[in-house]
């Protein structure tokens, strides 16, 4: 390790932060842009990129910054307070336990890793380096969604009958070849984290996921899932999950990404004494009796502000906030998960030539709200292209073999 940032006053401190951003194209210009706004501020100065592939000129690459294609030597040259790491999903641990072993806290993209085993990996390295590592969920940061967990937890809605998040998108054919891992289930034989929940609408998932927890709902124990494909992919563009609590709690996640009208994405809270909806894209909130303020807390300010005052400024997204997360997500992408299912062309619409094409499931939208209402899955709702769902335990760190001990899902 290049020099002890453990105390008070060390470099990095106090002062303008050095940050490094891995990963510097598509997604990662969004962080560059991020970064030059901070840098307006004073609080961090960005010193160094990599990426394998040459810096897109958009936004430009400030002077003074060194382009690297290593990670590594990145990390031994330049000597960065902060990692941004914007890569690949199926690449993420190792470059994130390097960037703990050379010292840095880390801002690692959502998903963070796909196993349960990874999680467990991470999280130690992030305890031993003494280091911080906050997960790029930025709806966590949603000061409206912030009210919610508050309200839920204070029981404002009474006992929970049921979360359930819903979201209809469009994805086109350029999307799935945006890169080599899209739509992929392993890549250079590392499992690839996509998938419609995932991914795109992983943002949701984790909302809904923290409702569970703001409730004292448990862990996520029990996982019924339909997943769907109406393209040559690999991985679901349209999918199902419910998901049981281990206080007996249940959450449907219902989303496509072959949509029709367009739903933006919404966290429906269900309580014995009143209903609550977010939407998670725009932060709006519908709690009678109270108004989500506006805004986010940005991660990467939070990360500096967390560094700076590291007991009295807690992470917004810290690593091990989002451990159900992965657990569900090994759980619908892992090896024992049942392929994803190709809806018959019969119930399927192109819409657009080109690269633009977009899949369109005719009546989607219609399941999609059946689900998250009724908390059914399509075949049990009898739609005409459902196949019968899959029905696992999730993994869960901490218990023997991944799995909580038999008779653990009690009355909620």
């Amino acid at each position: 390790m290049r020099h002890d940032r453990g105390a008070a006053g060390a470099r990095g401190y106090g002062v303008t932060a050095a940050v490094a951003l891995i990963g510097a194209n598509g997604h990662g210009r969004s962080h560059r842009r991020r970064i030059a706004e901070l840098e307006r501020t004073g609080s961090v100065r960005l010193v160094a990129l990599a990426d394998v592939q040459p810096i897109e000129p958009d936004p430009p690459v400030p002077a003074g910054a060194a382009v690297f294609t290593d990670h590594r030597e990145l990390l031994a040259t330049a000597a960065p307070d902060v990692v941004v790491i914007c890569t690949p999903p199926h690449t993420h641990l190792p470059i994130a336990l390097d960037a703990l072993a050379a010292g840095c806290d880390v801002l690692l993209e959502k998903p963070p890793v796909p196993t349960v085993e990874a999680h467990a990996t991470l999280q130690a390295a992030v305890v031993s380096s003494g280091r911080s590592c906050q997960v790029g969920f930025q709806a966590l940061g949603s000061l409206a969604a912030q009210t919610l967990f508050d309200a839920v937890a204070a029981g404002r809605l009474g006992r929970l009958e049921s979360v359930a998040t819903v979201a209809s998108w469009r994805r086109d054919d350029a999307y799935y070849a945006r890169a080599p891992w899209s739509g992929r289930r392993v890549v250079d034989g590392r499992p690839v984290l996509d998938g419609a929940l995932v991914n795109p609408l992983a943002h949701a998932v984790m909302q809904s996921l923290a409702v569970a927890a703001a409730a004292g709902a448990g862990a996520p124990v029990r996982l019924a899932a339909e997943r769907y494909r109406t393209r040559d992919i690999e991985v679901d563009d349209t999918a199902f999950a419910r998901i049981t609590f281990a206080g007996g709690l249940r959450m449907m996640a219902a989303v496509t990404l072959a949509g029709e009208d367009f739903v933006a994405g919404s966290v429906i809270v269900t309580g014995a004494a009143g209903r609550a909806e977010l939407e998670y894209p725009t932060d709006r909130l519908d709690l009678p009796g109270l108004t989500g303020p506006p805004g986010r807390i940005d991660l990467l300010e939070n990360l500096i502000a967390h560094r700076r005052d590291r007991s009295g400024v807690p992470l917004v997204a810290p690593l091990a906030r989002t451990a159900a997360f992965t657990a569900v997500a090994q759980t619908l992408t892992g090896p024992g998960a049942a392929p994803p299912a190709l809806i018959d062309e019969a119930f399927v619409a192109a819409v657009g030539t080109g690269p633009e094409r977009v899949q369109v499931i005719t009546g989607i939208n219609a399941v999609l709200r059946e689900a998250a209402a009724t908390l059914k899955l399509p075949s049990e709702s009898g739609v005409a292209w459902a196949v019968p769902a899959y029905e696992v335990d999730v993994p869960i760190a901490g218990h023997p073999y991944g799995h909580p001990p038999p008779g653990s899902v009690g009355e909620y």
